[in-house]
């Protein structure tokens, strides 16, 4: 992916830590294709959400940040299997939670050139509303340069009831924008359809994502991390726990106390079960095994959902 290298800054960093028409993959990469087109050859009506985090939760430079996210997806252990149609991956500032979040993103790497579409799905930390929350920018930026956003299959969910647009969420929001350097890392040309999540049902958050299924060219990454401010040995049992919830499918049990994006992963959980996906935990670690000291520590883990053969 071409790459207008843009921000400098400080790098400092903050611990707080289908029910698609039936079209062929052909048909499907060829429309996000001539989408993506659209907006790119003509830069004079674009829109840019610009970056919330760079300086904070990692490199502003975009020489220091490629550098860093290379480094972390090197060090991921990858398992030889196919790539999972969805990830789970942590939110925090990247020498807390880098480590994890590349365990899951790794996984997408033999997917690089199959990968067209990431719908991204993030608990909304700044602002509060009723259902999911996209945004109306035509591309995301970050230091390693713009991210288009798939605004035709953003138009598509817009008739759902319990979508909205809400840039004033999108804009301060780095739940969603820490994961876009990796994916810029590791993908080819692609685009995002970033979505916040509020006071949406399970119900309501399922839809979606079912809507936005699609086919080998579409992934699905949650972002959360796990339990917040407990001490090492606390959050690792209650890691472990809900680690297991996850793999069992069991979402009517999580809540935020055992997650802050309880509510993406639950409508994840509900449509894993539905389709049939094999959820398995990856990574799991705290702040305390990463960069932070161990009496007050933020929960990360990686999980991936694999489809069966």
């Amino acid at each position: 992916m071409s790459a207008a290298f843009v921000g400098a800054g400080i790098f400092r960093l903050n611990l707080d830590k289908d029910a698609r028409p039936a079209l062929s993959q052909q048909a499907r990469v060829s429309d996000f294709i001539q989408s993506v087109a659209m907006h790119l050859t003509n830069p004079a009506t674009q829109s840019s959400r610009q970056p919330a985090c760079a300086g904070r939760f990692y490199p502003a430079n975009p020489d220091d940040l490629l550098r860093m996210v290379k480094d972390l997806l090197d060090a991921a252990v990858v398992a030889n299997e196919p790539p999972p149609k969805a990830i789970i991956a942590p939110h925090a500032g990247y020498i807390y939670s880098g480590p994890i979040a590349a365990s899951a993103h790794a996984r997408l790497r033999p997917a690089r050139d199959i990968i067209r579409r990431v719908v991204l799905l993030g608990p909304s930390h700044y602002a509060e509303f009723s259902g999911l929350a996209a945004s109306a920018a035509d591309v995301f930026v970050t230091p390693l340069g713009p991210v288009p956003v798939d605004q035709k299959e953003i138009a598509r969910i817009r008739s759902l009831p319990q979508m909205m647009v809400f840039d004033q969420a999108h804009e301060p929001e780095h739940c969603l924008e820490v994961h876009l350097p990796f994916l810029q890392a590791i993908l080819d040309e692609f685009a995002i359809v970033p979505l916040l999540v509020s006071e949406a049902t399970d119900e309501e958050i399922t839809e979606v994502l079912a809507t936005l299924w699609g086919g080998t060219e579409t992934r699905l990454v949650i972002s959360s991390d796990l339990s917040h401010h407990h001490d090492y040995q606390t959050a690792t049992s209650l890691d472990r726990a809900t680690a297991g919830l996850i793999e069992r499918l069991r979402a009517e049990e999580l809540d935020g106390d055992h997650a802050c994006g309880c509510r993406p992963i639950r409508g994840l959980l509900r449509l894993a079960r539905q389709r049939a996906l094999n959820p398995r935990c990856i990574d799991l670690r705290n702040s305390g095994d990463t960069a932070g000291p161990r009496d007050r520590v933020v929960g990360y883990g990686a999980f991936t959902f694999a489809e069966r053969e």
